[in-house]
């Protein structure tokens, strides 16, 4: 499997230009040695159903290189309830659509909280590093360092709207340079998302896995993202179906009440039927016209680029 290039991911030698265009994408370790609040699990990551992925020891991107790069990028987060990262059927199509209409991408190969780390926070430690780091590789890609984006999916989207809602939050000590830069993503794209941890609409595997089976009320709001939207929150897009049986609809209605009082733009697509976990959504189902809604936004909010294909 592709997430299987190197041992420990730590130390990865990137490919050259020619091979890139022949090989696998490269990989990028999130921290120099081991990652905060460990020891995390032991042995090989391992690979589920549809490429999904657990038993992260150490976190990474997959970087994807456009061949035509219009400057933008996006950190893209794949879901699973904080249990898998369901890498083959989320954020793995995800990132090379995008890469193919001029984005550098970046799948987040996140810490997965109730594997061994002593603070179920790992996934937001590494959200806001990821987000640093690319920054930090911004002139040496040609990214502008103001135009790169966040998309997730499922549990995937509330890691990417805690990150948005709160980027300065003080999460892990800082490791070296690319710790002084912003964590602050500049759009959000969340679809089908779990956003909200608070009752009646907790019942997620999500909420489960970082915050137990009875978590106190301030925990609970600490880790509602609706709760957490501010003015500084970014442009958001939004996209769910009605008739999702995992996250509630109400997530996204909060989600998009909450933006709207604080004065931040948000677009939000509701679908009358669909699910979860569509990803690119094939086939006619309502939701397969989300793409081309979102690259749509996008463009509007300037994200895109004159070079990026229809």
């Amino acid at each position: 499997m592709r997430q299987m290039f190197c041992i420990l991911f730590a130390g990865c030698a990137f490919l050259s230009a020619p091979a890139r265009a022949q090989e696998a994408p490269e990989t990028l370790p999130l921290w120099a040695g081991a990652p905060p609040d460990g020891p995390g699990p032991q042995g090989p990551e391992r690979i589920g159903k549809n490429g999904a992925v657990s038993n992260v020891a150490a976190p990474y991107l997959i970087v994807h290189r456009p061949a035509r790069a219009n400057g933008a990028a996006a950190l893209v987060v794949a879901g699973g309830g904080y249990a898998r990262i369901e890498l083959g059927k989320e954020s793995g199509p995800a990132a090379r659509w995008l890469q193919e209409r001029g984005m550098w991408t970046f799948e987040l190969v996140y810490r997965l909280p109730r594997e061994g780390w002593s603070d179920t926070a790992v996934p937001f430690q590494d959200g806001q590093r990821a987000l640093r780091l690319i920054r930090g590789r911004a002139a040496e890609f040609g990214i502008d360092p103001h135009r790169v984006g966040v998309l997730g999916f499922s549990a995937g989207a509330h890691l990417a709207g805690m990150t948005a809602a709160a980027p300065e939050q003080a999460r892990y000590r800082p490791r070296d340079a690319a710790d002084k830069l912003s964590a602050r993503p500049d759009f959000a794209a969340l679809i089908y998302p779990v956003l909200t941890m608070m009752p009646p609409f907790d019942h997620t595997r999500s909420r489960k896995s970082i915050l137990g089976t009875a978590p106190a009320r301030a925990d609970s709001i600490a880790y509602s993202v609706e709760r957490r939207a501010g003015r500084a929150m970014p442009p958001t897009f939004l996209a769910q179906a009605q008739d999702d049986p995992i996250a509630a609809i109400e997530n996204s209605l909060l989600m998009f009440d909450a933006l709207g009082k604080a004065g931040v733009p948000v677009e939000k697509h509701v679908f009358a039927s669909g699910g979860h976990g569509w990803g690119m959504a094939p086939g006619d189902a309502p939701p397969h016209v989300w793409p081309a809604l979102f690259l749509d936004w996008a463009g509007r909010q300037g994200w895109m680029g004159k070079s990026a294909p229809p």
